[in-house]
């Protein structure tokens, strides 16, 4: 079993209007997944520094983040970076460029965990219907024209809280979509902006929304979480099509 979860930070600023670090990374202490997907992690002006620091989650949790070798002072690419517990090896990354109106983009990583291989992309989409589409319709692209398919996970905030159409029909006609639950506002969460996105491949176990007294605290949103198996079969199917 393979845990993930995604969290919009919010650039560590909670609903304390306090930015700490310290606090998200004992949050995702509590969460306590094997990979996590990680949005708004940088400023947004100026030179974009990363609210982490890759020292500090070392020093804090199991923890190690992806360097996508962006920008010096960044942590992600338009905000987004992964996390993943020591142990797991990095085989490749890469950034995907998305088309808005304002910078988005999406990280993507190849892990061996275990005997495993999974792939991850993590992202954050905009903020009107129509752009939301769009960049939903890249990742796809995008992924189609790698070498090699794996089983794909696909996790951030979607920005889109109706439970279909929308971005969602794109990702929904060959993937698994999956709302764990009202993740935003932390304070009262109504709305699902979080989901998580498999591969048919890819069966999930448990879902859910992390809703611990300090994550109510340490961010607009709640972490999204999901205890996952590759189905070995379904793999074999995919990969001989």
């Amino acid at each position: 079993m393979i845990s993930i979860a995604s969290y919009n930070i919010r650039k560590s600023v909670g609903t304390d209007w306090r930015r700490d670090p310290g606090r998200i990374l004992d949050i995702l202490n509590e969460v306590n997944a094997d990979v996590v997907a990680l949005q708004e992690v940088d400023r947004r002006f100026g030179s974009r520094s990363a609210s982490l620091s890759p020292e500090m989650i070392v020093e804090r949790t199991d923890y190690e983040a992806i360097s996508f070798g962006v920008r010096e002072q960044s942590l992600g690419w338009h905000g987004n970076t992964i996390l993943y517990r020591r142990g797991i090896t990095v085989l490749d990354t890469m950034t995907l460029t998305l088309p808005a109106l304002e910078p988005r983009g999406a990280v993507l990583a190849d892990l061996q965990i275990g005997a495993e291989r999974l792939r991850v992309i993590g992202l954050h989409l905009g903020l009107v219907d129509l752009w939301r589409r769009r960049q939903a319709q890249s990742v796809l692209n995008q992924l189609d024209v790698l070498d090699e398919a794996l089983p794909t996970v696909i996790m951030g905030d979607l920005n889109q809280w109706t439970t279909e159409g929308g971005c969602l029909s794109h990702f929904a006609e060959n993937h698994r979509v999956i709302a764990p639950g009202p993740s935003f506002h932390s304070s009262r969460p109504m709305l699902n902006f979080d989901r998580i996105i498999t591969t048919m491949d890819i069966e999930v176990a448990a879902s859910g929304v992390h809703t611990s007294e300090m994550a109510r605290k340490g961010s607009d949103h709640l972490p999204v979480w999901a205890r996952i198996r590759i189905d070995s079969a379904a793999k074999a199917m995919a990969q001989s099509a």
